[in-house]
């Protein structure tokens, strides 16, 4: 899901990585030895794993024996027309990725190497939901690594959003394989609770706004991807309509007759989508939209009008894109996997998942009575369905539990519309549950060390700005804490310090120097008793 941080990143990020590695032929043989150009002060060794993955591994001149094994988010299995907002002219790639890469900036990766770190990844064998090839290409990366380069003795595995999931999965499966494991923004700990949030808010764009958004169970074969690119454009039609009446609360016309037939296109439409935004668990802060700024003075009528009411559904609508697009696509991708439908909501209760933010976001949902007669109208709504055969081979792919094989340095952004900070909170509450147990088998022999370091990007307290006309500005740089993977390279530096660390003391940084690497990073906490809430899924177990 790294890709979806710009939703056009991965163009991005295959380009600027092979301009700098200077790549030589991949072998056709695959599992054959790496081919290795030589250069100096870095060599760049290319190759194919055993199932088809192409991967690049660099290595400086001064190597240390610590090789960084990145893992890349989830990169589209379909190719997107060119016409499609957003996201148009995506090409299937395979293209490897050694680390990091923000924009075309590779200060991460050339930092690793200029300290002597070894740094390599692979494309994968296979695009879209790939956990399970992408553990089984990571251990033979490995082994193919160490067996070309003998001097290796450590091994730190890191990833973003997918990439993250499979760091935390190949960790449990394999930590002895590793020193130290960097899982990032990481994807929730199963694919079913990833899906579920995605998939609540495409139904719920359905529902409210445009009944012929097939929202899923796509038809094999060529029908099925028309379908998928279909909903695609309905998605970003609806969403454009949806900000175009933001100030008029005007439903799109597209909207199903029913919705008038009882009066709920009295309430403005900017209501119904942050409804929707809250039962999937979409955060309400998103990239130029805090929740708490307004234009004008603090304490004047527009001001507090705008951050109460209107800021919150802005963030959903800026965030909804992703998560429409994500329900759209991973629908798409994991049906063909499982073999049919795999979301399923006909056992949800929606009320019951709002019923804290209702109360919260009473001004923006446009009051009690409103929000009733929205959940009134989902409550009645056809829901999605999904065969026990479809879940059951969902369910048996890979899934993550929060055991800390590895000291282990996690970090996600408080506000990420694709892997909600609750993943990292889910994680943190498994792994305190190991602590205890470790520390009670340990007792009158000392404490346990602790192994999960949970760092969170955080948001400025205000950071929404407006023009001389108080109209919100869209164009400046997403706010630290928002958007998908969104760190910078100070973040990224310090969490590859801190691994480096763990990696070569077999703990964790801790105490004073741990704060303190934490303060210089700007824009981050590991305040213990900060927890985002679970996400949807999880919290409803």
């Amino acid at each position: 899901m790294k890709n979806l941080m710009s939703m056009k990143k991965i163009a991005i990020l295959g380009s600027a990585v092979l301009a700098f590695t200077t790549l030589v032929a991949i072998p056709t043989n695959a599992s054959a030895a790496p081919l290795c150009d030589g250069k100096f002060p870095v060599q760049s060794c290319v190759g194919a794993t055993s199932d088809g993955a192409p991967y690049v591994m660099q290595v400086p001149a001064n190597f240390n024996g610590t090789v960084y094994l990145w893992s890349h988010g989830y990169r589209y299995n379909i190719d997107i027309p060119a016409a499609m907002p957003l996201i148009g002219g995506y090409k299937i790639t395979n293209t490897p990725e050694p680390g990091p890469v923000i924009g075309k900036d590779i200060s991460v990766i050339k930092y690793l190497l200029g300290k002597g770190f070894a740094v390599m990844g692979s494309g994968f064998a296979r695009q879209g939901w790939n956990a399970d090839s992408g553990v089984a290409t990571d251990e033979e990366l490995i082994k193919t690594f160490e067996a070309q380069f003998k001097t290796t003795t450590h091994v730190i595995a890191w990833g973003a959003s997918l990439g993250g999931f499979i760091t935390q999965t190949l960790a449990e499966k394999d930590g002895a394989a590793l020193s130290a494991a960097g899982p990032l923004c990481v994807a929730s700990p199963s694919v079913e609770a990833e899906t579920t949030m995605a998939g609540d808010f495409l139904w719920g764009m359905k529902t409210f706004f445009d009944p012929t958004i097939k929202a899923g169970n796509y038809s094999a074969g060529a029908a099925g991807y028309g379908e998928a690119m279909g909903d695609l454009g309905k998605v970003f039609t609806v969403l454009g309509k949806l900000q175009a009446s933001m100030a008029t609360g005007a439903w799109p016309d597209t909207t199903p007759a029913a919705i008038q037939a009882v009066g709920l296109d009295k309430v403005p439409s900017r209501s119904a989508l942050l409804l929707i935004g809250l039962m999937a668990g979409v955060p309400t802060q998103s990239a130029h939209f805090d929740s708490t700024t307004g234009p004008g003075s603090v304490n004047s009528s527009a001001y507090t009008s705008f951050a109460a009411a209107a800021s919150p559904a802005l963030a959903i609508l800026e965030n909804g894109a992703t998560a429409a697009a994500l329900g759209v696509l991973i629908s798409y991708d994991l049906e063909l996997q499982a073999g049919g439908p795999i979301f399923d909501n006909t056992k949800t209760d929606y009320a019951a998942r709002v019923a804290s933010e209702a109360t919260v976001y009473n001004a923006a949902l446009s009051g009690a009575t409103a929000t009733a007669g929205l959940l009134g109208y989902l409550a009645q709504a056809p829901r999605a369905t999904a065969p026990a055969a479809a879940l059951t081979k969902l369910r048996s792919l890979a899934q993550w539990t929060g055991k800390i094989n590895v000291p282990t340095v996690a970090m996600t952004g408080v506000a990420d519309p694709v892997t909600p900070a609750g993943d990292l909170t889910y994680m943190a509450q498994q792994y305190a549950e190991q602590w205890k147990a470790e520390h009670l088998a340990t007792l009158g022999k000392g404490r346990p060390p602790y192994d999960l370091i949970a760092l969170f990007g955080v948001t400025p307290a205000h950071y929404t700005t407006f023009s001389a006309l108080g109209a919100p500005v869209t164009t400046t740089a997403a706010a630290n804490g928002t958007n998908h993977c969104n760190f910078n390279v100070k973040q990224y530096i310090a969490v590859a310090d801190m691994l480096a660390y763990a990696s070569a003391n077999g703990k964790n940084l801790s105490g004073g120097a741990l704060n303190t690497a934490v303060r210089k990073m700007g824009g981050t906490t590991r305040d213990l008793q900060f927890a985002p809430p679970l996400p949807k899924f999880y919290a409803e177990d």
